[in-house]
């Protein structure tokens, strides 16, 4: 059963320009973002997500843990980012279309934390700010049906995948499936979802926007809650992605570096076996001559072999 919702002018507007981002990105070789970006991005998306659930640790030290350096702070904070940079480094490997990746996702997120890490919730559950109860969640014997349910749609649906990422980001956070962890988890797997659309969409700084943007966050999902679907919800996470990309577009870039090329190259070829004439293909812009030191240093160091010689020559990946 398709979740309720409607596809608004707005909605219409923004899949459009978030495409036209994709499309400046991947024809300007940003795909694949500079290692000291994507760990940047990667810092500021853990650190933001777990600081709108409370966790007191600064940016400097999720960094210093990303370094497996000792920081001081309250243990369950600690343990929290711990968990989230094992997640956050698997990303790639969960299935958004799977529900068994995603209690799996929960397990590892959640673990020492609660004793339920993987496991849906067995009681009831409401959202609670001050003493005003603003979300009761459907009883714990609908939770699985729902969720297989909200699976389903985002699996078989015909809508694009942009709107269903904030779709399923939005039912989850109202079906509440966890005891424990559930706005961290629907925003990760919205980045999981969205990595299958495009991977640019793993290095994004979406969570800081969102934490920037965190009584806008909540207003969205409150005003969903009041009209009884995700629409209000999708304009707004649509636009927090397009403010995201605007950033990534915006942000002065430097030349790609061999490594950088032989890297992103890698993503595009797999393991088939290619030529110089193939390298060339995608990086039009740079010389035979730089192509050809490219693939040799490469080969230097073991990340590809060679094999023939002259205009026989052939690679591919190790």
């Amino acid at each position: 059963m398709r979740p309720p919702y409607n596809i608004t002018p707005e909605i219409l507007t923004l899949i459009s320009t978030i495409a036209e981002s994709v499309g400046v990105i991947n024809a300007v070789h940003l795909l694949s973002p500079r290692a000291e970006l994507r760990n940047a991005n990667r810092i500021k998306t853990i650190q933001s997500s777990l600081e709108i659930e409370g966790n007191t640790l600064s940016i400097d030290q999720v960094t210093a843990l990303l370094d497996n350096k000792r920081v001081i702070g309250p243990k369950e904070d600690i343990l929290e980012v711990n968990n989230a940079i094992t997640v956050y480094d698997q990303l790639e490997e969960f299935d958004p279309f799977s529900f068994t990746s995603f209690l799996k996702a929960h397990a590892l997120l959640m673990k020492g934390i609660v004793p339920s890490a993987g496991k849906t919730r067995s009681g009831g559950v409401g959202i609670v700010k001050g003493s005003k109860l603003t979300h009761l969640a459907p009883p714990a014997k609908m939770v699985r049906s729902l969720l297989i349910n909200l699976f389903t749609y985002l699996k078989k649906d015909k809508d694009p995948l942009l709107i269903k990422s904030c779709v399923f980001h939005y039912e989850m956070e109202f079906i509440h499936p966890f005891a424990d962890g559930n706005g961290r988890m629907g925003r990760l797997w919205q980045t999981v979802i969205l990595n299958r659309y495009n991977s640019v969409f793993a290095f994004l700084p979406v969570e800081s926007i969102i934490k920037n943007r965190q009584a806008d966050y909540y207003k969205s999902l409150s005003i969903s809650d009041q009209g009884g679907n995700s629409t209000r919800f999708i304009e707004f996470m649509l636009s927090v992605l397009d403010e995201a990309l605007e950033q990534v577009l915006t942000v002065r870039q430097t030349p790609l570096s061999a490594a950088d090329r032989i890297e992103l190259f890698k993503k595009t070829i797999g393991k088939s076996v290619f030529s110089r004439v193939d390298y060339l293909s995608q990086f039009k812009k740079i010389s035979q001559a730089t192509a050809s030191r490219d693939l040799k240093e490469a080969v230097k160091k073991n990340i590809i072999e060679k094999e023939g010689d002259k205009r026989t020559t052939k690679y591919n990946y190790l």
